[in-house]
């Protein structure tokens, strides 16, 4: 059972390991220029060498799950050796799986990931509120409870959002925004730092989103492969966000299978967000 929130932990492990978010996307691309085979055996060779190279060395590491889905229970299996040996070099674990439903499945989403003994469980997981942010409320309460974290879509960095998040409603808000003002109430007055989160891209223009009563960690993609600098994500959130996680994995993952090269990229781009 885990007895501190999220919010806390994962102010301590910025502050002890930076503020770099690596993912583990074992993408078929990448098996291949890994000269991996495009197999459960080669997603396992993948996922558990990127692993023990990059997660002593990260305040959280971020595995994909539907690239370990592909695979079958075979997958699955990987990912939970994935998420134990995260744990065990002292990461934070942030599954990707993004997750989005309402009443009894939504409540079945948050019993396999965000539940005390569950195989899958992570310190913390991403969501879709696209059903309404009211669908949330099981996972919400639930990583409440068991002291984990959630990161609510917002703004995200793939180009076809912005029709969708991009909507002024009748409030004169845009749906983004309207995400990003419900996680602060659920954030308000909570110290260090809130337990829940959004994700906004780094690349999305600057001024879209009203950050400042956030309260909550903001989980930027976008840095790296598809182009955002530390530069732009300090003059996109400004330097008083107080934990902006800058989600890398193929600008990282592109260095393996050598486990030095994997572990001198974290370096590389650690020290870029450091500086």
């Amino acid at each position: 059972m885990i007895m501190e929130r999220f919010g806390a932990r994962l102010s301590k492990a910025i502050a002890a390991r930076g503020s770099l978010c690596a993912g583990v996307d074992p993408h078929p691309g990448l098996l291949r220029a890994w000269d991996l085979p495009e197999d459960a055996t080669g997603l396992e060779r993948f996922a558990l060498t990127a692993t023990e190279a990059i997660a002593e060395h990260v305040a959280i590491l971020k595995p994909q799950s539907a690239f370990f889905e592909t695979y079958g229970s075979k997958g699955i299996a990987v990912l939970e050796r994935v998420v134990e040996l995260a744990r065990e070099a002292g990461a934070l674990v942030l599954l990707d799986v993004k997750r989005g439903d309402i009443g009894s499945t939504m409540a079945a989403y948050t019993a396999a990931y965000l539940a005390d003994g569950a195989p899958l469980a992570a310190d913390a997981i991403t969501v879709s509120p696209y059903l309404g942010f009211g669908s949330l409320e099981a996972a919400l309460t639930a990583a409440e409870t068991s002291g984990r974290g959630v990161f609510v879509l917002a703004r995200t960095s793939n180009p076809e959002s912005a029709g969708l998040q991009g909507t002024v409603t009748a409030a004169g808000r845009t749906v983004a925004q309207e995400i990003v003002d419900a996680v602060a109430e659920r954030n308000a007055g909570t110290a260090p730092l809130g337990d829940i989160g959004v994700v906004a891209g780094a690349t999305i223009g600057r001024g879209e989103l009203d950050l400042n009563r956030l309260n909550g960690p903001i989980l930027a993609p976008g840095f790296g492969a598809q182009g955002a600098t530390a530069a732009d994500l300090r003059a996109l959130f400004g330097a008083g966000s107080p934990a902006v996680l800058a989600a890398s994995s193929r600008d990282i993952l592109r260095h393996g299978p050598s486990p030095s090269a994997l572990r001198e990229a974290v370096f590389r781009v650690r020290d870029s967000l450091r500086d």
